[in-house]
């Protein structure tokens, strides 16, 4: 392991953490290959669930996607250990997903508790999981249906909130780390689905590349891009070209991309975000917690350095 990932990843497991930021976490580390460190993460993402089934929960108790984020970590804790605590955990945490959780009249959950809004988040935050558990249907169900909602055709990228009851965008901005959660979310669905549904892995695989082709016109001459990627006023941001590069390098390695059409761009942004480590490991110029309305450090900027550079390394050692 180069220096430069190994203090990211002893800065990243140092950094305190909310239910989504947990499981991305978790996430990254099952995708490094550090397997005892996944497995610990979704012990406490366990030891955090509450009654409903939601796990790794502190704070308040309104999100109800974000937790489920930990649910590919769980799901291989019980695979590796057999532990019977990680197999109770997954009967609680499907018990919300597919019954109780709030959701519209279509099956879409909602982002929220108190309100009937979708958010961009919700695509790496839900379906990934369902697909890891073998619910590929429910899966494509919801990534469809965020993205009827969201989606902006002029733009053909996403918005970030939608208000279901008023039938409008609560906010329209294309924010660059949500389509990176899309990005992201999608191509681990795609990743999870058999070679048997040609139909449904050529439809999501359309949905990533219209997202990486509405993106890439903003990326700026340093490889970055704004937080709303077409609006220059606001900061530049570093997540989201880690949170690209990450998709292309992990749809080079499993032959789903052409990389005469991503290649190039993809080692631009890896390059430029490589910059932007500081001498403690944190991934600097990211949009920064708590709020994300900022530049500044956010456990989930680590979590997809860590995702990047093993997604490259994957893709290189096929070339």
């Amino acid at each position: 392991m180069n220096n430069k990932l190994k203090q990211v990843k002893l800065m990243t497991l140092a950094m305190q953490r909310y239910p989504w930021e947990h499981g991305v976490v978790a996430q990254a580390f099952l995708e490094c290959g550090d397997e005892e460190e996944t497995i610990c993460l979704a012990r406490e993402a366990v030891h955090r669930q509450i009654d409903d089934g939601r796990p790794a929960m502190i704070g308040h108790h309104n999100a109800v996607t974000d937790p489920v984020a930990a649910g590919e970590p769980i799901l291989f804790a019980y695979e590796k250990t057999g532990d019977p605590i990680f197999k109770d955990a997954l009967e609680k945490l499907d018990r919300w997903v597919l019954e109780t959780a709030p959701r519209s009249a279509d099956g879409i959950l909602y982002h929220v508790m108190d309100k009937p809004e979708f958010w961009i988040d919700s695509v790496y935050m839900l379906p990934p999981y369902l697909a890891a558990a073998g619910n590929y249907k429910e899966a494509i169900k919801q990534i469809d249906g965020y993205w009827d909602t969201l989606f902006v055709p002029k733009k053909n990228l996403l918005g970030h909130m939608y208000n279901e009851n008023e039938k409008k965008f609560i906010r329209s901005d294309v924010w660059g780390v949500g389509n990176g959660w899309a990005l992201a979310g999608i191509m681990r669905v795609l990743s999870a689905l058999p070679e048997s549904a040609g139909t449904e892995r050529k439809k999501l695989l359309g949905k990533i590349t219209t997202l990486l082709d509405g993106a890439l016109p903003h990326m700026r001459e340093d490889g970055l891009f704004h937080d709303v990627l077409d609006n220059p006023e606001t900061f530049v941001e570093t997540n989201f070209p880690q949170m690209m590069a990450y998709t292309i390098y992990r749809g080079l390695a499993e032959g789903l991309l052409d990389k005469g059409c991503y290649l190039e761009a993809a080692n631009k942004m890896s390059a430029a975000v490589n910059t932007k480590i500081d001498r403690y490991g944190l991934v600097t110029e990211v949009c920064g917690a708590p709020h994300f309305d900022h530049s500044g450090y956010a456990s989930e900027g680590q979590a997809f350095y860590m995702l990047m550079e093993t997604a490259a390394k994957k893709y290189k050692g096929k070339v």
